[in-house]
């Protein structure tokens, strides 16, 4: 594995974002191209991880750049994980939001146990109104 390098803002395809989320394991709408277009095109923030040309993590999130940040996606390919990609996302995010802006997160059940060790405290007080597609 070559060095991993970090981008903020870089253009991605749908396409290339569709690979990753497959390769992640992560549970998103894959395979519906236009949605994943507007994903893309509609976050605040989008941190890309690349070995050489190959996407290979995202962070992506919706701000304020004032209070509050959410990371909507975090996703690794699974060849990659646990070398410290998903860590240096998150650091990165931090730093373009800034230290008077909370960075929060819902994760999914299997990651439960991962956030912690990167720095985030879990909370109780939430809600959510699900989707219905």
């Amino acid at each position: 594995m070559s060095q991993i390098s970090y981008e903020n803002d870089t253009t991605i395809e749908a396409e290339e974002l569709s690979k990753l989320f497959k390769a992640s394991g992560i549970k998103r709408p894959s395979d519906d191209l236009d949605r994943l277009k507007r994903m893309i095109e509609n976050a605040d923030i989008l941190i890309t991880a690349w070995d050489r040309n190959k996407l290979v993590g995202v962070a992506r999130a919706i701000t304020d750049y004032s209070y509050c940040c959410y990371l909507s996606d975090l996703a690794i390919n699974q060849e990659y994980q646990k070398k410290g990609i998903g860590r240096e996302l998150i650091r990165l995010v931090q730093q373009h939001i800034g230290e008077e802006v909370v960075l929060l997160l819902l994760s999914s059940p299997t990651a439960m146990e991962y956030y912690p060790k990167i720095g985030f405290e879990a909370i109780e007080n939430g809600f959510i109104i699900p989707r219905k597609k």
